[in-house]
């Protein structure tokens, strides 16, 4: 899992990134009320906000940390948004982006890095 300075995480399998928010955001953002993901086929540049996360707190934004296309969103979290504060790295993922430049990720963290970079703030 690679991880985003936005709190977005990565987890590889092929050329296929499952893409969601970390634990520390999910904590920060408090009870998620709302998740808007994106629609499957958009193509999205590495920085893009691709999908939107409401809590009692406020609305986020969720950047693409990779660019490619959709191929899968995590149509439970309309109905269960709460998933996310429940599984933020597991089930709350938000969507499943075919990656069109690998490369794109060795400019990411491990989580001992993360952990670092939370440490920072």
């Amino acid at each position: 899992m690679k991880f985003t300075t936005d709190h977005e995480w990565v987890s590889l399998d092929g050329d296929i990134a499952t893409v969601g928010i970390s634990a520390h955001a999910a904590e920060a953002l408090g009870d998620v009320v709302f998740v808007e993901t994106p629609q499957v086929g958009k193509t999205f540049a590495k920085g893009d906000s691709f999908a939107v996360v409401e809590s009692v707190k406020a609305a986020s934004d969720v950047y693409a940390p990779v660019s490619g296309e959709v191929v899968e969103a995590n149509e439970a979290l309309a109905d269960a948004p709460e998933t996310v504060n429940a599984s933020p790295e597991g089930e709350g993922w938000f969507a499943k982006i075919k990656i069109s430049d690998a490369s794109q990720l060795d400019g990411l963290m491990d989580k001992a890095a993360y952990d670092a970079f939370l440490a920072t703030l």
